[in-house]
């Protein structure tokens, strides 16, 4: 049964703006494809690299090779050009009636994302938000001041705006692919407020928002919060696909 309804033509494209990330995209990749892969989802990933010196598109460019060109689509764009625009240019592409938008930096763990998707289906809910301030969600590797800040933003939106979601500023989300079209259109914020414009918008429109609780990590790379045991499958994984390739 389980099989059945997971497979009703449902595809998750999942945009990953990056800058400078080549560190960081193997890992999330990986981790993308083993989540999917174990839920049993259709997906896609579209890495949206504008333009970073430090070689991420090389690097994704190697990910498609071991991956597929069917899993991994690369829309590269020329310069820094922003969250919204990348969201856009991503969605453009996307071939999934779904849109997972999240940061390549490991902030947000991909195995939130199945119960994103069960969330999702419960309600048939228009969007998905990642949320660190209920139940059990949590904020790893932030100082005080900056959960304060956070908190503060989150707070004070809440206040002003009524929203009626509990973290406005985090852009790990699931969205219905047309949601996410008549939104973005509506946008004129860039960068960190973007994110607080979307569900405020989403409200106005009178779209439906689910939460899940997820811990989010403050950019990992050099001490990662993901479990060693992560870590070490996936060094596990890139050296059987080295041997294979």
């Amino acid at each position: 049964l389980a099989l059945t309804s997971r497979d009703n033509g449902d595809k998750y494209s999942v945009l990953l703006p990056t800058y400078n990330e080549r560190e960081n995209l193997p890992l999330i990749v990986w981790l993308l494809v083993k989540y999917f892969g174990e839920s049993g989802y259709k997906y896609e990933i579209i890495v949206i690299d504008d333009g970073s010196p430090d070689g991420t598109l090389e690097i994704a460019q190697q990910l498609q090779g071991i991956y597929g060109e069917d899993k991994i689509l690369l829309r590269p764009r020329a310069k820094k050009l922003g969250l919204g625009t990348a969201y856009i240019h991503g969605m453009k592409h996307a071939t999934g009636n779904f849109i997972i938008i999240m940061d390549a930096d490991l902030s947000h763990h991909p195995k939130f994302i199945p119960e994103f998707i069960e969330k999702q289906r419960e309600g048939d809910y228009d969007l998905v938000s990642g949320t660190r301030y209920r139940g059990n969600g949590g904020v790893y590797g932030w100082d005080l001041r900056r959960k304060l800040i956070s908190r503060g933003a989150n707070f004070l939106t809440q206040v002003l705006l009524r929203p009626g979601a509990s973290d406005l500023t985090g852009s790990f989300r699931l969205y219905k692919k047309e949601v996410l079209e008549s939104l973005v259109e509506r946008c004129v914020s860039k960068g960190y407020v973007f994110q607080m414009e979307m569900i405020v918008r989403a409200r106005q429109l009178n779209y439906t928002v689910g939460e899940v609780p997820i811990s989010f990590v403050d950019r990992v790379y050099g001490e990662s919060k993901l479990g060693g045991n992560e870590i070490v499958s996936f060094a596990k994984g890139l050296l059987t696909l080295f041997a294979t390739t």
